[in-house]
This record gives C-alpha cells, structure tokens and sequence, in this order.
C-alpha cells in the first residue's frame, strides 16, 4: 500500500502538471471504484483543480467549488502520468483523468479490486474522510507521546492506526521500530519517556529520510515504481536475511495478509516472537531464542 513517502512523491509529481488546469473528463470504468452517488462524475468536468494534497494516505485533488476527488490507492493501487487521452485498456485500468497536459492513469493490479474514489462537495464530505490521526511531520515531541498513549496497543498498531497517527502503513512502520530499536508487540502505554523519544525521532527521521530518497530516484519523472518492498530497506520484506546493523537474520510474524519484520537482536533482546500459524503447528518446539532459531533452520551462528 502506497504510504506517506509515496503518497507524498505522487504529490510533488502531481502538482507541476494538474495544479491550476482544468479536468476536462473523468472516465470511470465500472461502480466498485466509485463509492459515492453524488455528485456525479459530470459535476467535476471542466472545473480547475485548486489544490492537490492528502488526508493520511489518501490524495486529495481539490477543484474550485469546493470540489473534491478523494483517492485511496489501498494496496495495489498506483497512479500513472500518460499522454492526453490516453486509453483505458486491460483490466487493471480502472479510470481515467484527462488534462489539458496529459492523463492522469489509475490502475489495480490484482482480481480484488480495493481502491476508492469519492466524489465530494463541501468541506463537512472533504471531512469525512479525515481519520484524525497525526501528522506526524509536523507532530510535537509532546503532541506525539499524548497520541500514542492514548490507548494500549502494540507499537505496530499504534504506528499503523490512521485514527493515532497519520499516514503509516506495514511496511515503514517496521523500518521504523527497527530504526528506534523498540518491539512491534510492546504496548504503546509502557513505553518510558526516553522510549517515546526514540519512537519519535526515529519515525520523523525515517519518513523524511525515504521522502527526499523517493523524490532524487523520480527526479522530474512521473514515479512509476512505487513498491512496498524496496531493496534499501532495512527490515521490511527481507526475512531470514542479515539485518544491515547487526548481521542477525530478520525474523516475521505473519498475520491475515500481513506480517511483521523485525531484528531479534536491535529489537527484542534476542527473542523470537511466536507467529501465529507456526507457534500454534510447533507449540512447545517454538523457538524462543535467535539462536535456538537458527540451530531448528541448521543455518550458521551468527557473527559475534
């Protein structure tokens, strides 16, 4: 899924090329994207776009009128940059969004299609679709501790809710805790002060860090590769593989369609956190330790 970094990339993209021209047509292809009956889709033709922005990880495309196309990419969604009228072809071609400069291309790879177009009017619809989770670019050192001990869940959670913090998703958040050196499953309410900090600093950092890195590899170019597995990653995507601080193998708990990376030896003091599916097959044979780990896999110590 498409995460501040890149929803933020998209932006600095979008801005040069559809900020102040008109929406000439919006072609819509099939009603499981479209998810509101009003206003329709001629109501926004012809009108110039305003302001482009986000709401957590949605796009927001604002036109005057107090107009608004709200887009959640969700997880296979991505936006492509193509020449003026260009066609809706295949079945991951879900809509179109024609301006003066070229069009606006949406697709969804996959059968499941998720993403979300809302059409809205007004700034009470605009609203609606805020989580009122922080911004946590902006977010006081402060402002972000009273957010993340509001309610008792784990880091990962904590990290992940659009209704605490802003625009994080799976996979920065395990560059993050990896990043603060802090468990996916430590609760958000026992955190000491200086953990908080590390927390904070080490999200700010993280984001900032991968927004400059994203917009240097789009340069001026449309980004047509938005991934949430990219190679320079620390952590996410990369279990059994040498995590870059310490050389430990990255561990995994997998969940629904999801699942947590993380470094036993920077997070959890060498402690294997139990997966659900595996713990529950192997019970007592569950490795509890890094080593113990790696003697079940037959693989090599790792370096001291």
């Amino acid at each position: 899924m498409p995460e501040l970094p890149d929803i933020l990339t998209y932006l600095h993209a979008l801005e040069p090329r559809i900020l102040g021209q008109p929406l000439l047509h919006a072609r819509i292809r099939g009603p499981a994207l479209l998810r509101t009956a009003t206003p329709p889709p001629g109501d926004v033709e012809g009108r110039v776009v305003a302001a482009v922005g986000r709401m957590g990880k949605r796009i927001v495309i604002g036109l005057e009128g107090e107009y608004s196309l709200v887009l959640h990419l969700m997880i296979a969604g991505r936006l492509h940059w193509r020449p003026p009228e260009a066609a809706l072809r295949g079945r991951q071609a879900l809509a179109a969004f024609d301006f003066p400069a070229g069009t606006l291309l949406l697709t969804e790879a996959g059968t499941r299609h998720r993403a979300a177009l809302h059409l809205v009017h007004g700034r009470a619809g605009l609203a609606e679709h805020d989580r009122g989770g922080l911004d946590v670019l902006t977010a006081t050192p402060e402002g972000f501790q009273a957010a993340l001990r509001r309610e008792s869940h784990t880091l990962k959670r904590a990290l992940t809710d659009p209704r605490i913090l802003d625009g994080i998703g799976n996979a920065y958040s395990d560059e993050i805790l990896h990043a603060a050196r802090l468990s996916p499953l430590r609760l958000s309410t026992q955190l000491t002060d200086e953990e908080v900090a590390r927390l904070h600093a080490a999200t700010r950092q993280t984001l900032t860090e991968w927004i400059t890195r994203l917009r240097m590899q789009a340069g001026d170019e449309f980004p047509e590769h938005v991934t949430a597995f990219r190679e320079e990653m620390a952590v996410h995507g990369k279990y059994r593989r040498p995590c870059p601080v310490c050389g430990s193998p990255i561990q995994r708990i997998r969940y629904a369609e999801n699942e947590v990376n993380y470094c036993a030896t920077c997070q959890t003091g060498g402690r294997v956190l139990a997966d659900r599916g595996l713990s529950r097959l192997l019970h007592d044979d569950w490795p509890r330790s890094l080593d113990a780990w790696e003697e079940r896999l037959g693989g090599a110590r790792r370096p001291d």
